[in-house]
């Protein structure tokens, strides 16, 4: 019974970004480039996607476990239960069920639609579950798409949501999936760049009833209050029920509360100090946005900052322009290790 003393002696405090600074380097010992990582916030552990390879590491960032997979590269991994991990790739079809304690693949899971025979070798961009489900977007070859709901009980797929030919960017396959299981809803998003900008949506279905509750596309859809300022990356704050998005021109974040969304439900939030108003608002290059503990981390290319409720509003249920304040989470020379591609909190 030492481990559990031991493990809340040794802890840190909680996730502060103001006051955050580098811990630790996790470096696989082969095939080291990293491809993916789910950081779970029940145990504090992370499993890291490298190669075809999982690696688990403990909550002290020991590495405990590797398991090599069928794929040759990894693009999502995803923890859905203790000892099970989802894996898919973008370069084969289907989505996985590795058991980590023996290294077997326990289930796999193809979307398959006999009515239909475009419905071949769908790949799988975005996985996401709850107590009870899993979910996952997939694609085919010529662009068709849905989002299949598994029972993982029964360990079948129970219902197919939101199906899209995908022969525009407000049909593309979502690539970013997250479940609110306060508000039992799934939220979908889908951003793609090109010469002409950004361009994208955010859709929210009822798995229960498989209906579209609220959706938004940018731009295209005429009702933001920013037209023309689409929106780069967006993210879930699961413990103020509300989303955030990056703007890709501007650079700014806008928040709207999920219990109270409208045709325009953006606030968009505003640096008090003068000095920092315009750091990082030119709106080019890598954007990514990531919420956890009731703040949201913004990485621009290499730098990682951190917007957080300054403690006046913190008791306020609605944002408004000035609840939050930006800090950042790294010094100069971490900004120069490279593009950051993906943050996740544990």
């Amino acid at each position: 019974g030492i481990e559990s003393q031991l493990k809340s002696a040794l802890a840190p405090s909680q996730l502060n970004g103001i006051d955050a600074s580098l811990v630790n380097t996790v470096r696989p010992s082969s095939e080291a480039v990293v491809s993916d990582f789910n950081a779970n916030d029940s145990d504090g552990s992370l499993w890291v996607a490298h190669g075809g390879q999982i690696s688990v590491y403990d909550w002290n960032l020991s590495h405990t476990a590797t398991v090599r997979t069928h794929l040759d590269y990894i693009t999502s991994v995803k923890r859905v239960r203790p000892d099970i991990a989802a894996v898919c790739s973008l370069s084969g079809w289907g989505l996985h069920l590795y058991n980590m304690a023996n290294g077997s693949r326990v289930d796999s899971f193809e979307w398959v639609d006999p009515t239909d025979v475009r419905i071949y070798k769908a790949r799988v961009h975005a996985i996401a579950d709850s107590e009870d489900s899993i979910y996952a977007s997939y694609e085919c070859q010529h662009g068709e798409n849905c989002v299949l709901r598994i029972d993982k009980s029964a360990m079948k797929i129970s219902s197919e949501i939101g199906r899209m030919t995908g022969n525009s960017a407000k049909n593309m396959v979502p690539r970013k999936l997250a479940f609110l299981s306060e508000m039992g809803i799934l939220v979908g998003s889908s951003v793609t760049s090109g010469a002409f900008g950004y361009s994208g949506y955010i859709r929210i279905w009822d798995p229960r009833t498989r209906e579209v509750v609220w959706e938004t596309n940018e731009p295209g859809s005429g009702r933001s209050s920013r037209f023309g300022d689409s929106f780069a990356d967006v993210a879930v704050d699961y413990d103020r029920l509300s989303l955030f998005k990056l703007c890709s021109k501007s650079g700014d974040l806008g928040v709207a509360d999920l219990r109270k969304l409208s045709d325009d439900p953006w606030v968009y939030l505003k640096e008090k100090n003068l000095s920092m108003r315009n750091v990082g608002g030119n709106g080019s290059g890598n954007f990514v946005i990531c919420c956890y503990r009731k703040q949201a981390f913004v990485g621009r290319e290499g730098e990682l900052e951190v917007w957080s409720r300054t403690v006046a509003d913190e008791d306020e249920g609605t944002a408004s322009e000035e609840s939050y304040r930006r800090n950042y989470v790294d010094k100069a020379e971490d900004s120069e290790r490279g593009i950051i591609k993906k943050i996740e909190g544990g």
